[in-house]
C-alpha cells in the first residue's frame, strides 16, 4: 500500500511539473532538470511519467536524460563533483587531481561513497578552459587547481 502511494505521489508531482510547461516537448530539458532536481536523479518511473504526460517514448526521455551530465539517473551522492576533462585541463594536470580525488574518497569515478556523500564523475568543458584544471561541486566552480587544493576544497563538504 505504501509503495502505491509513493508512485502515485510521484505521477502527480511528474504531471504537476509537465503542466507547468503546458506538456510542451520542446521544454523536455526544463522539466527534467526540474525533476531531476526534485528527487535527486530521474527514475525509470518517472520518465515513463514524463513520457506519458508528454506522448513521448520512453527511449527519448532516456536519450536526452543521459546526454547531459547534470542529469541524473541513477541515485547520486549529496555532494557531486564533476572534475572536467576537456584537453585543456588534461594538459593543464587533470589526472592528478582525479588521482587526488580517488585517493581521499576511497572511490573511483563513476561511484559514490558509501555514506552517499559523494559522487564523482567527469564532465565536459565548464568554461573555465584557460583556467584549469577545473572541478564543479554541485553548483559551485573551482579552477587552478593542483591536487592539494583540490583536496582541501572535497574537505569543506564533510
Amino acid at each position: 500500500m505504501k509503495l502505491e502511494s509513493q508512485t502515485q505521489n510521484i505521477a502527480r508531482a511528474v504531471k504537476r511539473v509537465c503542466d507547468e510547461y503546458h506538456s510542451r516537448r520542446e521544454k523536455l530539458l526544463q522539466i527534467l532538470e526540474e525533476l531531476n532536481e526534485l528527487y535527486g536523479y530521474l527514475s525509470e518511473y518517472v520518465m515513463k511519467e514524463v513520457a506519458k504526460n508528454l506522448d513521448m517514448q520512453v527511449s527519448e526521455i532516456y536519450g536526452v536524460a543521459t546526454f547531459y551530465s547534470f542529469l541524473n539517473t541513477k541515485p547520486k551522492g549529496k555532494n557531486i563533483i564533476r572534475l572536467c576533462q576537456t584537453v585543456s585541463c588534461e594538459l593543464a594536470g587533470k589526472q592528478r587531481i582525479a588521482n587526488a580525488l580517488e585517493n581521499e574518497l576511497g572511490i573511483r569515478f563513476g561511484e559514490t561513497t558509501p555514506d552517499g556523500m559523494f559522487s564523482l564523475e567527469y564532465t565536459n568543458c565548464i568554461g573555465m578552459c584557460n583556467q584549469g584544471p577545473a572541478m564543479l561541486i554541485n553548483d559551485d566552480v573551482y579552477y587552478n587547481l593542483d591536487p592539494e587544493k583540490a583536496v582541501d576544497i572535497v574537505e569543506k563538504y564533510h
